[in-house]
């Protein structure tokens, strides 16, 4: 009877099952599963969805201009053409292109300063671990940094004195945003590893259908790369695409 009894007890629970399953009870259990997933997947990052594409979206754009600064064509002579202050008469000398270094220099800096700002507040343990690495890297470089202009400043942001950039040894800049184990390259690739950082950071999870959701990489798929003078500006419009974004 016990047998009968323990079979009859597991025809309950298959056809309890059966009728579970033909309800769609099932069905609600696994959407609620998954939110579950999801929700836990969210919470365990500090760091919003939001915040982690800014940080590779200014990670990447240091990468763009340190490397920028390695290209060696920035450090050779050019004809340039120049105007007499006194005549106004243009003149053609070869001589390096201090507009176009000093721009390339800035553009460097205003990256490097805008990482230092966003991973400062991060909580992500890889994005801040490689953000301090960053910075120690250049805390290393300080004494060559000041004698081209560079110094740093309050927050560990950097600061530039374009008199005395121009007034730099061309040998100093080189050994420092030229070759490899330069510092730019040194800042370049601990940029892409904020980046990276920043990317596996993304609570992603499977969903209830099984596809993958990428919240992070279908948000990135735009972001802005182009840089304009203006930083703030251009932090604003990022703000506001990944926030239609994230309302759709």
């Amino acid at each position: 009877s016990t047998l009968l009894g323990n079979d009859a007890k597991t025809s309950g629970n298959v056809l309890s099952d059966y009728a579970s399953i033909k309800s769609g009870s099932y069905g609600k259990l696994l959407k609620s599963y998954y939110a579950k997933m999801d929700a836990e997947s969210a919470s365990s990052s500090k760091d919003t969805t939001q915040k982690l594409t800014l940080m590779r979206s200014n990670a990447d754009s240091l990468k763009k201009s340190a490397d920028a600064l390695k290209d060696t064509s920035l450090w050779e002579k050019k004809k340039i053409t120049k105007t007499d202050e006194k005549t106004g008469e243009k003149m053609e000398e070869e001589d390096y292109d201090w507009n176009a270094i000093t721009k390339a220099v800035k553009s460097f800096i205003d990256d490097y300063n805008s990482v230092v700002e966003e991973t400062g507040s991060s909580e992500t343990k890889d994005v801040l671990r490689n953000a301090a690495w960053m910075t120690n890297i250049t805390s290393n470089a300080q004494n060559l940094l000041s004698k081209v202009g560079i110094t740093i400043g309050k927050g560990n942001k950097l600061e530039l004195d374009e008199e005395a950039l121009k007034n730099a040894r061309m040998t100093d800049l080189k050994t420092l945003f030229t070759g490899s184990g330069s510092f730019a390259d040194k800042i370049s690739r601990k940029a892409e590893s904020i980046s990276s950082a920043a990317a596996r950071t993304k609570g992603a999870a499977y969903t209830s259908k099984g596809s993958y959701s990428d919240t992070l990489s279908k948000l990135f798929s735009s972001t802005i790369d182009e840089k304009i003078g203006d930083k703030k500006t251009d932090k604003k419009i990022e703000e506001k695409k990944i926030d239609k974004k994230t309302e759709k």
